[in-house]
């Protein structure tokens, strides 16, 4: 189940927003957190990607709005080996830094 995001979601620019997103499931061990930097540097996004000591991966995504939903979308999937049970979703600042990367876990 996803939150649903309120009209003023936060956004660097017009048609832009900043989303942060919790995937639960089977998402650690099985190369989420390296092809959610892939998928998201091939859409074009900022933000980051981490695991998390309760066994969810965590993301912010950054970019056109269209984009980002596109990204949250393919986040239900994630990659081959993953089993996604839920995604959730988060208006979030605007990032001051660009491109996309893998943090350290929290």
């Amino acid at each position: 189940m996803s939150e649903t995001l309120p009209d003023d979601a936060a956004g660097s620019g017009a048609g832009e927003t900043t989303v942060r997103v919790r995937i639960t499931g089977r998402v650690q061990g099985v190369w989420f957190r390296g092809w959610t930097v892939e998928t998201a540097q091939d859409l074009g996004l900022d933000g980051w990607v981490r695991n998390r000591a309760d066994g969810s991966v965590e993301a912010v995504f950054q970019g056109a709005e269209e984009t980002v939903a596109r990204m949250i979308a393919a986040c239900h999937d994630g990659p081959p080996a993953a089993r996604v049970t839920q995604v959730t979703r988060a208006a979030e600042p605007p990032l001051t830094e660009p491109g996309f990367r893998q943090i350290a876990t929290l």
